[in-house]
Formats: structure tokens, sequence, C-alpha cells
């Protein structure tokens, strides 16, 4: 069998400088021309716009002039990194994360995730920077915009006002929202957006629930807020709402950049447009830990550490003290050392084997060979780094995808997952016990790792790689499928389908109605013989 590495195309000498030529005129605008890029993160959490600053500080080092509007403007200056922050999106977000938290019913959620997000776009567009260095300015052009995902459709009309193909970055994974954007086929069967709860598909009750769950929804969603959305969209721009509709824009995205892999998720179809680069904001090459982490970690010996962090939107110091007191208890009672994200000082009775801090470097962390087990909250953006490093998991979800995120990690046997309002000293411990002592979740979580890093380009430059083919064929219209621009009736051939019905409840009617006719031929047959016989009686 000849190896692919011994390949070498029949091309003539004479064609060589032609396709020199074509190379260098293809590639110019890229090698020649920055694109000035308009990045767009109105969610105020850390992990969505961490997830994508690697990116964003890549597309900068290759001569792209970025503006960034975001919550998070950069500590150091960065070359050609222009940021307009919106330090209003942080406002109540404690109270907005104790929402998050509590449950109030399907259809209450829903409402309430889709009316924050009206009041993120809102909060972003009246912004004093926004409005003064974006949409008033008559001489102010982007080449492309770049927007993280979830209800912001109002943001979508940037693109129009600026005539500007637009990226979409799905930091939480696809959803059925994202889906729609660029007709991506999504099966109810066997594919589940991110929710407040986990749906059991393999079997009928959960597919039912799930149909249920998914339809609320579609119809909060399409029906209450839609056209709020629509309204905004021709408040804010309103010399391009009567040429171009809110709806035509949301339909129109060159690109989504979704932060999954098939290693990390269920695998599942996509749109051409829909690119995995699940991870690009991993550190390929994790640093040395800084003098006094790493000595606490060595000094743990054989038993190992174990890393504890709730993420950035669910903090330890807001926890239940009886909550506080299971963890506290629970890690004294363990030979491991354990490193403990806490967000403020002044945590009494804390065991000598626990060190806690408001900020660990969680990457570098996690790459460290003595670090045996992770307790995570379960946000993508730890599952990931936690399954790029081979760790075992212990899932404490919280609300939204860390559900369906905990749960696929404990189906593929990389970790356990726990109710943390309802679980007691003992299924905790003994949870991290199993986690520590049985094999086969080291062993599962490192294959994982093994068969996630095998990639012919990492997640980073994947995701330069498309953008620069988005500029290169100005939105490559070409790649967008068909079913991106269809109702709901004609996308699932509900028309085609409910002709086949009529016509075979038509032709049901017609036998039916022939039946009934030749029964009482029948019928009428026998009386007029009963009453000839009597007759002739």
């Amino acid at each position: 069998m000849e190896q692919i590495s011994d390949y070498r195309p029949n091309i003539p000498l004479s064609m060589l400088p032609l396709r020199s030529i074509f190379l260098v005129v293809v590639l110019l605008p890229v090698l020649l021309d920055g694109a000035r890029i308009l990045g767009l993160f109105p969610i105020p959490s850390h992990s969505h716009y961490y997830h994508a600053l690697p990116y964003l500080k890549k597309l900068a080092s290759l001569g792209h002039e970025i503006t960034s509007v975001s919550p998070f403007p950069l500590k150091e200056p960065v070359s050609n990194i222009h940021d307009i922050p919106v330090p209003e999106l942080f406002d109540n977000i404690e109270e907005i994360v104790a929402n998050l938290t509590n449950r109030k019913g399907t259809w209450n959620e829903y409402e309430y995730i889709n009316q924050y997000s009206i009041t993120l776009v809102k909060k972003v567009l009246e912004n004093e920077g926004v409005r003064r260095e974006i949409l008033q300015p008559r001489d102010v052009q982007f080449d492309l915009i770049i927007v993280d995902l979830w209800r912001h459709d109002v943001l979508y009309g940037l693109a129009a006002h600026f005539d500007a193909p637009i990226i979409g970055i799905a930091s939480f994974g696809t959803d059925w929202k994202i889906d729609e954007l660029v007709g991506n086929v999504s099966p109810l069967s066997y594919l589940q957006s991110p929710t407040f709860k986990w749906f059991d598909l393999d079997t009928y009750g959960g597919r039912l629930t799930h149909f249920v769950d998914r339809s609320l929804a579609w119809i909060n969603w399409h029906w209450r807020h839609v056209e709020k959305h629509e309204a905004l969209y021709r408040e804010y721009f309103p010399k391009i709402a009567d040429k171009r509709p809110l709806s035509e824009i949301t339909r129109n995205f060159a690109l989504i950049l979704v932060n999954q892999h098939f290693t990390l998720a269920p695998p599942r179809p996509y749109a051409p447009n829909v690119i995995e680069v699940g991870g690009m904001h991993i550190n390929q090459e994790p640093k040395a830990l800084p003098q006094d982490l790493e000595d606490f970690i060595q000094g743990a010996g054989e038993h190992g550490v174990i890393y504890f962090s709730l993420g950035t939107n669910v903090r330890s110091k807001n926890l239940a003290e009886d909550r506080r007191r299971i963890l506290i208890d629970t890690f004294a009672s363990l030979p491991q050392r354990i490193l403990w994200k806490f967000e403020a000082k002044g945590l009494s009775d804390i065991p000598s084997n626990v060190l806690i801090s408001s900020w660990f470097p969680q990457q570098d962390i996690l790459a460290h060979p003595k670090v045996k087990l992770f307790i995570t909250h379960g946000g993508l953006q730890s599952t990931v780094e936690c399954i790029h490093h081979g760790k075992p998991m212990l899932g404490l979800p919280f609300f939204y995808d860390q559900f369906r995120n905990m749960e696929h990690i404990k189906a593929q046997g990389i970790g356990l997952v726990l109710n943390y309002k309802d679980m007691t000293s003992d299924e905790f411990k003994d949870s991290i016990l199993r986690l520590l002592t049985e094999k086969s979740f080291d062993v599962t979580a490192k294959t994982t790792a093994d068969r996630y890093r095998d990639q012919p380009m990492n997640p980073l430059d994947t995701a330069i790689w498309w953008t620069h083919y988005v500029l290169r064929h100005k939105g490559a219209p070409y790649m967008r499928v068909a079913g991106r621009d269809l109702d709901f009736i004609t996308y699932h051939s509900l028309d085609v389908l409910g002709t086949f019905i009529l016509g075979f409840l038509v032709t049901l009617g017609i036998v039916v109605f022939g039946v009934i006719q030749l029964l009482k031929t029948i019928l009428n047959s026998k009386k007029s013989k009963r009453s000839s016989k009597k007759k002739v009686n």
C-alpha cells in the first residue's frame, strides 16, 4: 500500500509559476491588508469572553485591527486591539446568577433569559462609547463583525449597518436557536440543547419531556420576543431596517465557530459553515506554576492534589452554610491536598490540607501531573480544559449547559455527577474516593484526551484559517444551506405531509362511504326478499 506521504501530484513545471501567482493573489488581501474587525461580547461572563480572547489576540497579531465591545477591558494594552468597555453589563449580576440557579418553572426560565438578553443588547447600544465610536460616525467602517452568540439578534443588525459579513462564536456549543441561524439539522430524538435540566433521550418519557421543553423554548422566543428584537432593530438602525429585515440578517451568518468537538459531546451533523473549534482558548504550552503554588502541590506527595472551582459566575462565598460545611468537612478528611478557588477572605476553619485563593491559573494546574481530580461546576470551558489534560471530573452543575456537559462526562466514564443542593457528606466523599481509586476513570480520561488532541490543526489555528477564508471570499455565501430561509412548515415538509394525510383521509372516506352504501344495499335487498316471502304466504 502506498503511503500518503509518498504521494506527489503530477504537475507540469510550466504550471508551477501560475500556481504560485494564483496563491499569492488569493492570499494577498490577508497577507497585506489587515481587516477592521468589530467584536461584540455582551454577556457578563468571563467564560464567554476569555474563550474568544486568544482568537482576538491572534487576529491582532496578524495585522487585523480589532475593536472589542465587552464588559472586560484588557488589563494590559495589546497592539491592534481597541477596547470599548461596557461596565454597566455587570449591573445586578449576582442577583441574576441567583435567579438562574433557582428553578422557576420552564416557561418562566425561558422568559427570564430572553428578557435579560434584551436588557443586555439595549445596554450595549445605549453605551456612550458604542454610540460615539461605532453608531454615530459616518466614516467608520468594519470589514467583519464577530459576535458572541446567544439571544442578541438586534446586535446582528450591525452586519447590515456596515454591510459586512458576520461570524458567530458559540462559546457554550450549539443550541436550537443557533441551529436556526444556519439551518443545522438538529433532531429532537437524539440531540438536546443546553437547558436547566437533562433529559434521558433513551427513554420515551425523556423524549416526551424534552419535546415539551423545546416547544416551550421555541414558542416563548418566537411568539413573545422576536417582535421585541425587531422593534429595537427599527429603533437603532432606522436607515436599513426597511431595506433589510432583521429576519434576513439573522439567517445570513457567514460562519459559526462552535466551542465543541465530537470527543467533547455527542457527535452531530453541521452545516458547512459551522466549524468545530472546541478549546481554541487552551494554551498549548502550559506555564510553570508560581513557586509557592508548586511547593504546595509537591508537598501532597503520592496522594496528589484535588482542584476545586465553581467558575466565575457561581461564587463559593455565596454558598449556603450547610453546603459549605459539607465541603470543608469532606476536604479535611481526605489525604489529598485541595486547591479551592474561593472569592472572599476570612473563611473560617480552613483545613490544613486546603489552600484557598480568589484566582488560580486553572489550565496550568490541570496540566500538572500531581493533580488527580477536578471538582467543577461543569462550564464548557472548564470541561474542555480538563478533557484536554486528561483528568477525571466530579460535576456539581448549577444551571444551563452545565447539566448537559456533566451528563455527557458521566456517560463517557470520565467522571461522576452530584446534585449540589441535595448531596450528603457521604455521597460527596464516596464520589471523590471512587474517582481517585477506580482506575477506569483515569484511563478513560487520558484516552479521551488523546482522541481530542488528535486533530490536523489545533482549534485556534482552525478558527483563524476559516476567518481568513470568509474575508478572502467576501463572506462565502455559497456555504450557507437553503434550509435556513425556510419557514417551519416548509422546512419540516408539513405541507407535503399534510397533502398525503389529506389524500389518505379522502380515500379512506370514499372507501368507508362505499362500504356503508354497499351494506345499505345488502340490507335493503334482504328486507325486500323478506317482504316478498310474506306476500306469497
